[in-house]
C-alpha cells in the first residue's frame, strides 16, 4: 500500500495524486479487463467520457436497436424486445424458490429502512399570516424512478432495498429495475426475489451507460412494425438513483437536466481514522471491505506510527483468507494508502479535504472527532460500527456520494423522492398589505405590468 508521511515534502502532492484517481472529472477508475474491452468494443483506447457520450447520444438516436448492440457487445448478451425485460413469472419463481432465511432477513432490512426513512421523511409545512392567508411548502413524491444495480463483479440485492426502500417510504408509484445481463445482476435469483418481494415488477436486463440512457430517454423498437409500436418499450423516468461504475456515474452526468440524479456514485471508498485504541486487525478488515469492490479506495488516517505497520502486515495476512484477494489487492495496491498525519486536527482536515463516502471513526473519543469533520456520505462511529452495518442492515441508504463530492452532495434518503412546490394563497386584505412593496420593486426594475396586476386589484377592492 502506498505510504504517506504529510511532514514529508512530497505528501501534499502524493494525496493531490490519489484525490485526482477517484474523481469522476478527471479519474481512470476502470479495471484493467474494462481498458481492453474499450478498445475491443470501439477500435481505440477512448477516455470513459468519450465512450458514455457515444453510447448515451447513440441509444437516444437509435432506440432500442443501440440497447441491443451495446449490450451485446459490452455484456456478451444478445437479447431482443421480448427478452429484455425480466417476465412476472419468473420474478414470481425466483421468490417462490428463495431460501426462507434469506427472504426473513430481506424483510427486517426492509422494515430497518422504511422505520429510518419514513422518520426523516419531509411533510407539508404551512405558514398562516395575517389577514387570512397562507404560505404552504409542499412536497410530493415523483411518479417514475429508475434505480441502477450493479452486477459486475458481486450481487447487490441490498442495493434493490437501498434504493427501492427510501422511493417507497416517499410514496414513488413507479420503480424501475435495471441491472446488467449477468449470473450477478438480472440473472441473479437473489436479486429478483428481492424485487418480487418489494413489490418491483419492471426489471430490465441492461447495464452500463446504455441502461442510463434508456432510464433517461426512453426506448422504442423503432423496427417494430408500426401496429406493435403501442408505447415506449422502456418509458423515461424522472430520476435515476444507484451506484455503478465509473461510466455509469458519467453516463448519470452526462443525462442531468433530461432527468434527475442522486449523485455521482461511482468506485466505492472508506476513509479510516484511528489511533493506539484501535485494533490493527479490525482496521485492515474494513479497509479490505472496500477494496474487495475492486475497484475502490481504502485510506487509513492516524497520528499513532505503529499503527501504520501494524495494519500494513495485517492486510497482507488477511488478503490471503479472502475469496476474492487477487482483485481485492489489485485495488488496495492501486488504490489505498496508509497516511501519517501529526495529530487528529491534521487528521479531520485532510478527511473533510478527502471528502470520502464512508468514514469510519474508530479512534478515542469519536464524537469529538467528527465535530472537526463535516464532508463524509455517511459516517460509523466506535470500533463496533462496520461499514458492513450500513451496507446492509442499520436504515440509511448505503447510495452514497463518492469522488470527493462529500463536499456538496449527500447520501440517498426518502427525501430525495419528492419534488417541493411553494403555494400563496392571499386575502384581499392581505395583498393590500403588501401593494407599496410590490410596486416599489416592479416600477424598481420597470416591469409596468407587474405593477397593474397588483394596482388593478387593488383600486377595485377600494
Amino acid at each position: 500500500m502506498l505510504r504517506i508521511d504529510t511532514s514529508q515534502p512530497n505528501a501534499a502532492q502524493k494525496i493531490a495524486t490519489l484525490r485526482a484517481k477517484l474523481a469522476p472529472e478527471t479519474g481512470d477508475v476502470v479495471s484493467e479487463a474494462g481498458r481492453k474491452k474499450t478498445i475491443e468494443v470501439f477500435g481505440e483506447p477512448l477516455t470513459p467520457v468519450d465512450v458514455i457520450e457515444r453510447i448515451c447520444r447513440d441509444v437516444q438516436k437509435r432506440g432500442l436497436a443501440a440497447v441491443l448492440e451495446y449490450t451485446a457487445k459490452l455484456d456478451g448478451a444478445k437479447l431482443s424486445a421480448e427478452t429484455i425485460r425480466v417476465a412476472p413469472d419468473e420474478l414470481a419463481g425466483a421468490h417462490a424458490a428463495a431460501d426462507e432465511v434469506f427472504l426473513t432477513t430481506v424483510r427486517r432490512i426492509r422494515e430497518n429502512v422504511l422505520r429510518f426513512q419514513t422518520a426523516i421523511l419531509h411533510s407539508d409545512t404551512t405558514l398562516r399570516l395575517d389577514h387570512g392567508g397562507y404560505l404552504r411548502q409542499r412536497y410530493l413524491p415523483l411518479e417514475r424512478v429508475g434505480l441502477c444495480i450493479p452486477g459486475g463483479a458481486a450481487a447487490y440485492p441490498s442495493t434493490v432495498l437501498m434504493t427501492a426502500v427510501p422511493a417507497q417510504a416517499a410514496g414513488v408509484k413507479e420503480l424501475v429495475v435495471v441491472a446488467p445481463p449477468t449470473p450477478f445482476g438480472s440473472y441473479n435469483q437473489d436479486l429478483l426475489a428481492t424485487c418480487h418481494e418489494l413489490g418491483i415488477t419492471e426489471v430490465y436486463r441492461l447495464g452500463g451507460a446504455q441502461a442510463v440512457a434508456a432510464l433517461a430517454y426512453g426506448v422504442n423498437d423503432a423496427e417494430a412494425p408500426t401496429e406493435d409500436r403501442g408505447g415506449a418499450l422502456i418509458r423515461a423516468v424522472d430520476k435515476i438513483v444507484g451506484p455503478g461504475n465509473l461510466f455509469v456515474a458519467l453516463a448519470k452526468k452526462f443525462v442531468f437536466g433530461d432527468v434527475d440524479i442522486d449523485s455521482i456514485a461511482g468506485p466505492s471508498e472508506v476513509i479510516v481514522i484511528a489511533d493506539d485504541s484501535t485494533d490493527p486487525e479490525w482496521t485492515a478488515a474494513d479497509l479490505l471491505a472496500q477494496a474487495e469492490h475492486s475497484p475502490g479506495s481504502s485510506v487509513l488516517i492516524t497520528w499513532h506510527p505503529p499503527l501504520i505497520d501494524a495494519v500494513d502486515q495485517a492486510v497482507d495476512a488477511q488478503l490471503a483468507e479472502l475469496s476474492r484477494s487477487d482483485l481485492t489487492r489489485q485495488a488496495i495496491e492501486e488504490f489505498g494508502a496508509l497516511i501519517l498525519v501529526s495529530d487528529r486536527s491534521e487528521a479531520a482536515k485532510l478527511a473533510d479535504h478527502l471528502a470520502t463516502e464512508h468514514l469510519h471513526v474508530t479512534c478515542s473519543d469519536p464524537e469529538e472527532m467528527l465535530t472537526q469533520i463535516r464532508a463524509a456520505g455517511a459516517v460509523f462511529l466506535g470500533p463496533h460500527a462496520p461499514v458492513a452495518v450500513g451496507d446492509y442492515v442499520a436504515g440509511p441508504s448505503h447510495v452514497l456520494p463518492t469522488g470527493a463530492t462529500a463536499r456538496f452532495a449527500s447520501g440517498l434518503s426518502s427525501n430525495d423522492f419528492l419534488r417541493t412546490n411553494s403555494v400563496i394563497s392571499y386575502t384581499e386584505a392581505n395583498l393590500r398589505s403588501v401593494a407599496d412593496d410590490v410596486l416599489t420593486m416592479a416600477n424598481k426594475e420597470g416591469l409596468t405590468a407587474h405593477a397593474a396586476s397588483v394596482t388593478r386589484r387593488v383600486r377595485a377592492s377600494k
